[in-house]
């Protein structure tokens, strides 16, 4: 039987990983948040019991509970997963909702969020951290670098490759062997046929850059 899970993160991604994660009879032991309005609230039958860095709750984590980091905040989520690391030597789990699919040869790395009936591919690399919403594609080959946000029905074609911490929004196609810069965003309903250098901020069909 699994350990029971705390959440950083009693927002709404929160909620999701606590939804895919009991998809999976996963228990969730409680929610850590810096938002003092919510502690001792119970958010769908689940307590918030403090701050992110209560000590009282992080010397459970390693030895009775593991851990899931559920911020879509890039910068706290990988603040809060360095002070895991430093105080608790343990990296966040997967939270894969039961519908999602993933081949057995694809290659997940640690604490990302993969929300259902996504589909991962042959050969696919999802590396650390990132936040893989509904029905979302990766196809065979392609590769996600860390913190990687996709949003719901977007498709990464075959061996397209995503850098670290690049948004793609809903409903989103990444034509097959594209390469997408760090820190790149990709707006909503977007098709990309041509690669994006790393910051740049592109939208439509195809996908311009936008902005200065």
């Amino acid at each position: 039987m699994e350990n029971p899970v705390i959440i950083f993160g009693a927002n709404q991604l929160g909620q999701a990983a606590k939804a895919i994660l009991e998809s999976n009879e996963v228990v969730i032991y409680g929610f850590l948040d810096d938002n003092e309005a919510l502690y001792n609230k119970e958010i769908d039958g689940v307590v918030v019991l403090g701050k992110t860095e209560d000590d009282g709750f992080l010397k459970f984590i390693g030895k009775k509970c593991d851990a899931f980091v559920a911020f879509d905040n890039n910068k706290l989520r990988k603040s809060t997963v360095e002070m895991l690391k430093n105080k608790r030597k343990v990296m966040p789990m997967n939270a894969i909702h039961k519908t999602a699919w993933v081949e057995a040869s694809a290659h997940i790395g640690h604490g990302n969020m993969i929300n259902m009936g996504a589909n991962i591919g042959n050969n696919a690399k999802i590396s650390n951290h990132c936040i893989i919403n509904s029905n979302a594609v990766i196809d065979h080959g392609a590769e996600l670098g860390d913190l990687v946000q996709i949003g719901a029905g977007a498709v990464v074609n075959s061996e397209a490759i995503i850098g670290d911490e690049v948004f793609i929004g809903s409903g989103v196609t990444i034509v097959s062997g594209v390469k997408i810069g760090k820190g790149a965003r990709v707006g909503a309903g977007s098709v990309v046929v041509a690669d994006v250098k790393a910051g740049e901020t592109v939208f439509g069909n195809p996908a311009q850059k936008v902005g200065a």
